[in-house]
């Protein structure tokens, strides 16, 4: 037997470990606990009340805060480093039921996928540890950084141009419902395929809608040589907020980032993993 395949054999079955899957679902549950304390958070920019910062480091480092927060927040680190391994199989060995070129551009997303999970979790793993875990500083930073090399600006601006793709995306991905192709839904009764569809419907376009700020930011900052516009979510938000009729329109993606928090409780139940 070549190596190649019992590299595959190996990643086979750890696929389909049961420890594995159940990690996974209850990443799914973190997950989902971390859009709605962002939902939060941006509801609080949106009425004038918010302080902090309004990102994913943010909102884990209010849950922090509050009793046995520290727990809860490694318990999601860790569902979240089991996702990252899930979608690591999927991108190598994982997607069988298409073919071509849509096997391989979904094989794409799971790398991505996979990226954003370990991120999530390594700032978890800084909240707990008490390292600075700033998501809008880290990227103000690299920013800078990158800017300040040869050519870096241009590079940023195509980091920008790659994040309003992914906020476009992910729009499409929720108003063709083709999240719906990810779930169980033979399992599902018709109330249930229905209330999930527009869970997912509102919280990828609303997730969509924040990628695309952050990205038009990104390319503002390398167009303009000003790194502090390139603060990811928190600067999306309160951008936005600044806008006509902000405070309404943060409002609707709270929802939608709540919406999909709810979602994801859904996919730890129905995802097919």
């Amino acid at each position: 037997m070549s190596l190649s395949h019992e590299a595959r054999g190996t990643a086979s079955r750890a696929a389909n470990s049961k420890a594995l899957e159940m990690l996974a679902r209850a990443g799914f549950i973190g997950y989902g606990v971390l859009h709605l304390l962002l939902a939060w958070l941006a509801l609080q920019v949106a009425f004038g009340y918010g302080s902090g910062e309004n990102s994913q480091s943010g909102a884990l480092e209010e849950l922090a805060s509050k009793p046995f927060g520290a727990f809860l927040v490694g318990a999601i680190g860790v569902g979240l480093v089991a996702m990252a391994i899930w979608q690591a199989l999927e991108a190598a060995i994982g997607h069988q039921a298409e073919d071509g070129r849509e096997r391989v551009f979904e094989r794409v997303v799971s790398v991505g996928r996979a990226l954003i999970y370990l991120y999530f979790a390594f700032t978890a793993y800084k909240v707990i540890s008490g390292a600075n875990s700033s998501n809008a500083d880290s990227s103000q930073k690299l920013t800078e950084k990158l800017m300040s090399a040869t050519g870096g600006r241009f590079l940023v601006g195509l980091v920008g141009i790659a994040v309003i793709a992914i906020g476009i995306g992910l729009i499409y991905h929720g108003w063709k419902k083709k999240f719906e192709e990810h779930l169980n839904t033979g399992q599902m009764s018709a109330q249930l395929r229905t209330i999930s569809r527009r869970l997912g419907m509102a919280g990828y376009i609303s997730k969509g809608v924040a990628y695309g700020i952050v990205g038009i930011l990104v390319v503002s900052a390398a167009v303009t040589y000003d790194a502090e516009k390139a603060r990811g979510l928190d600067a999306a938000l309160r951008t936005l907020v600044e806008q006509s009729y902000g405070p309404i329109l943060l409002g609707l993606v709270a929802v939608g980032i709540a919406c999909y928090g709810v979602y994801c409780f859904v996919q730890a139940r129905y995802r097919k993993v």
